[in-house]
């Protein structure tokens, strides 16, 4: 299964995904470009930031479903 699949089943069934939770469970490096190949597949997916306890502010990516 590819990258994007993976990713977008997560996100479908837990709402969101971040770049750790990307890394951790699918080895997934670079998780802004597929976010980027699902937005061009029609799905509306938004990013926010949340800060860490280190003070570092990560995306968070949040599915909203597939566009109209």
């Amino acid at each position: 299964m590819t990258h994007n699949k993976l990713i977008l089943s997560h996100i479908k069934t837990f709402k969101t995904i971040t770049p750790m939770e990307a890394l951790k469970f699918f080895g997934c490096y670079r998780l802004a470009a597929r976010i980027f190949d699902l937005r061009e597949a029609g799905h509306k997916i938004t990013t926010t930031r949340f800060e860490t306890e280190t003070g570092s502010r990560p995306a968070k990516y949040v599915y909203l479903g597939k566009a109209k």
